[in-house]
């Protein structure tokens, strides 16, 4: 069914404002997917905050221009199926990556974390990117460990005149 040019500019913004406040973006090609397999992979998605759309390559063009995964723009060829992170960067390729653990047929072709466009043989190198907490749980762990050592070390020398000082005293009564 052809769609008006209504509903193309309509899904135009639509998808213009997911990329402009989406994190990464992760095309995939679907081919030989059932139904039943892209509705498991639209409910995994929703559960992770990422907005997969299903839309015709020039629309997605000219719905990623103006925004940072316009550079992806060349790479739209083929069925695909868009990945939107909308929390963190990596969610998106996570969710591609687990769904292609149980289907083969999802072929990531394009990704972008907003600096430049990454063929989808990298879509593990994102897909390993920490999230937001646990980015902030090893900023802490770095910046604790230096403040530990310090306390460490304050507390190694009244231990150490405490020890010198019993070896001075077992020293006398044996003499």
């Amino acid at each position: 069914m052809a769609l008006k040019l209504e509903d193309k500019k309509r899904i135009v913004e639509e998808v213009h404002a997911l990329a402009s406040d989406a994190y990464s973006v992760v095309a995939a090609e679907y081919r030989g997917l059932t139904v039943e397999q892209m509705t498991n992979l639209r409910r995994q998605a929703r559960e992770s905050k990422v907005v997969i759309r299903v839309i015709k390559n020039t629309l997605a063009r000219r719905a990623l221009e103006g925004t940072q995964f316009e550079d992806i723009g060349s790479e739209l060829v083929g069925p695909l199926v868009y990945a939107f992170s909308m929390e963190d960067p990596g969610s998106a390729a996570r969710i591609i990556k687990a769904f292609r653990k149980e289907v083969k047929a999802l072929e990531p072709k394009v990704l972008s974390i907003g600096s430049g466009a990454m063929s989808g043989d990298q879509l593990d190198a994102v897909a390993s990117l920490p999230t937001y907490d646990e980015a902030i749980s090893k900023l802490m762990y770095v910046m604790k460990a230096p403040v530990e050592k310090l306390a460490r070390t304050l507390n190694e020398v009244p231990g150490k005149l405490v020890r010198t000082v019993a070896a001075i005293k077992d020293a006398k009564e044996a003499a």
